[in-house]
This record gives C-alpha cells, sequence and structure tokens, in this order.
C-alpha cells in the first residue's frame, strides 16, 4: 500500500530573531514611550532621582499650555507645511518632466547639482537666506519662510520625479504626440495623473520637512507675528526655568499629524520611493 508523506510544518522564524526584533523596537520607540512620559509628569517629578519610569500622578498641565498657547503655532506650521507642499510640485514636477522626457541638454549636470544641493547644510543656507531676506524685507514673514523650506524639498522632489517619469512607457507619449498633444499638455493629461504616487510622496516629504524644520524659523522668523510649532517649543526654555512637561506635551500634539500622514500614506509612499528602479 503506497501513502502520501506527510508535508512539513511550516517553519516560524526562530524565537531569537522575534525577541531581538522586539528589543530593537523597544529601544528605537523608548524616545517616544519617554516623551510621553515626561508630558504627564508634574513638575515637581521631573527631577525625582531615580526618575519615575510611569507617571503615577499623571497631570495635564502640559497639554492644557499646548491647547490654550500653542494653536496658533499649530496653525502657522500647517500653513508654511501646506505651502512648501504646493510650491515644491509646482516647481518639481514640471522640471523632473523636462529632465527625463524631453532629452534636455545637461540633464546629467543638474541631476549632479541637485545632488550636492541635497549635501549643503542647512545652517549654511539659512545665513545666506539670511542675508537676502534682510535686503529684500523677507524676514519674519511666513512666505519667506515657504520658500527656504521648499529649496530643501525641491531637489529631492525632482530627482524622485525624474526616475519615475523616465520608466514611463514611450507608446502613451506617442499616442499623445499622434493625437496632436503638445509637450504641456501631455505632461497635464498624461505624465501628472500617472505620477500621482510620486506626487504623494513629494508633498509627504515636503510636509515634514517643513513641519519640523526649526533651523530656518529660528534664523529666519525668530521676531515674526506667526511662529511655527517649532520655535513655539522652544519658547518654553528660559534661562531659569524650562517647562519640560509642557515641552513634552508640545511635542507629543505635534507628532499627531505627522504620524496620521505616514500611516495612511504609507503603501503610497513605498509605491513612490521605489519608482524608477526596476525598468522593463
Amino acid at each position: 500500500m503506497t501513502g502520501r508523506r506527510p508535508h512539513r510544518a511550516a517553519r516560524g522564524k526562530p524565537w531569537w530573531k522575534t525577541t531581538l526584533g522586539l528589543v530593537f523596537t523597544a529601544f528605537m520607540l523608548f524616545p517616544v514611550y519617554w516623551m510621553v512620559n515626561v508630558s504627564l509628569t508634574q513638575t515637581r517629578d521631573l527631577r525625582a532621582d531615580p526618575p519615575h519610569w510611569f507617571p503615577w500622578n499623571p497631570t495635564f498641565e502640559g497639554y492644557t499650555a499646548v491647547f490654550s498657547q500653542q494653536l496658533p503655532a499649530l496653525a502657522t506650521s500647517l500653513l508654511v507645511g501646506l505651502g512648501c507642499v504646493a510650491l515644491t510640485i509646482v516647481i518639481a514636477a514640471p522640471a523632473g518632466y523636462a529632465l527625463a522626457l524631453l532629452n534636455l541638454r545637461g540633464g546629467r549636470t543638474l541631476n549632479f547639482l541637485l545632488l550636492v544641493a541635497q549635501m549643503i547644510p542647512a545652517v549654511v543656507m539659512a545665513m545666506g537666506f539670511y542675508a537676502v531676506y534682510n535686503s529684500l524685507g523677507l524676514l519674519n514673514t511666513v512666505g519667506g519662510l515657504i520658500v527656504a523650506d521648499s529649496t530643501v524639498a525641491v531637489p529631492f522632489g525632482v530627482l524622485l520625479y525624474s526616475a519615475f517619469m523616465s520608466g514611463i512607457p514611450r507608446e502613451l507619449l506617442q499616442a499623445a504626440r499622434v493625437d496632436g498633444a503638445g509637450a504641456w499638455r501631455t505632461f497635464r493629461s498624461i505624465v501628472l495623473p500617472v505620477s500621482r504616487n510620486s506626487t504623494l510622496t513629494v508633498a509627504l516629504f515636503a510636509f515634514l520637512w517643513a513641519w519640523s524644520d526649526f533651523i530656518f524659523a529660528s534664523t529666519l522668523n525668530r521676531n515674526g507675528e506667526l511662529i511655527p510649532i517649532t520655535l513655539g517649543i522652544y519658547n518654553y526654555i528660559g534661562n531659569n526655568t524650562t517647562q519640560w512637561n509642557a515641552i513634552m506635551a508640545t511635542a507629543v500634539v505635534a507628532s499627531v499629524p505627522a504620524t496620521i500622514l505616514l500611516v495612511v500614506a504609507q503603501r503610497y509612499v513605498a509605491a513612490g520611493v521605489t519608482a524608477g528602479a526596476v525598468k522593463d
């Protein structure tokens, strides 16, 4: 009598790999936990030795300070972030299209210059912007801060767009030319809609850069009427007292929009970042 041999049970991952992954995850997320812990800790317990690992007597005075004092700063950061997204896409999408599909002379040189631009330290750029803005009267303005933040996001956006658009099937472009579409109409009607994932990725990174910026804000908008949330956090630090629970509560609240955006746009970002990596 012949019988079929039973299939071997699928082997799971070794226990030590799972344990190691949990340890690394806990290690990386510990600063986030400590931020939440301190935001709920009362002022008299902040200097306890040893420190309190859990907020035994939690207080919400830090969060009360956030919602009573920092809402204008959060609104300013939102305005700067959205403005940076709009300006970045308006500049980066056509530039990426031109580099990828219009056979511009010196395209490789431009790509190299964009890579170099991303390596310039932000503090160096901030000093240059300060000199220019001081002459143009753009210091302490939201518009000037949007332009400054966009200079970080635009090179990344151009490189990402050009990487994706270079992989668009040429048949689509040829069909558009046969129908009488010019370069601009082809870009608006075909290339840009196809590049949705790349657009979402560029928009997300541009928003996060503007949302978390401190160097440009502290250099170019320190005395402005509308300050972003990064400067709002900095204002809690004084010469004699530091409101740590308010600082950490503000950081927790400011992290929520970025976290939500990353979770919602995760699959689009993964597709957008890897766009152009594999070509047929």
